[in-house]
């Protein structure tokens, strides 16, 4: 699953440290989802969306199975 975290967090001139501390998760949590090393759970997927001003439907993609 790719996400659209960090570009959404650079046009809202967020840091990551920023959007860690908002959500209450550590930079490295931050860092891990930007790079696709880690699925956030569906509660953090939705804070995500809600401080990004936009939807999981439209921050995360779902790459079809090959």
């Amino acid at each position: 699953m790719k996400n659209k975290i960090k570009e959404l967090r650079k046009l809202k001139e967020y840091r990551q440290e920023d959007l860690a501390a908002a959500l209450d998760v550590s930079r490295q949590t931050i860092i891990a989802i930007e790079n696709n090393k880690y699925n956030p759970t569906l509660e953090l997927a939705m804070k995500l969306a809600r401080y990004l001003d936009t939807t999981v439907e439209e921050l995360f993609i779902l790459e079809e199975a090959k």
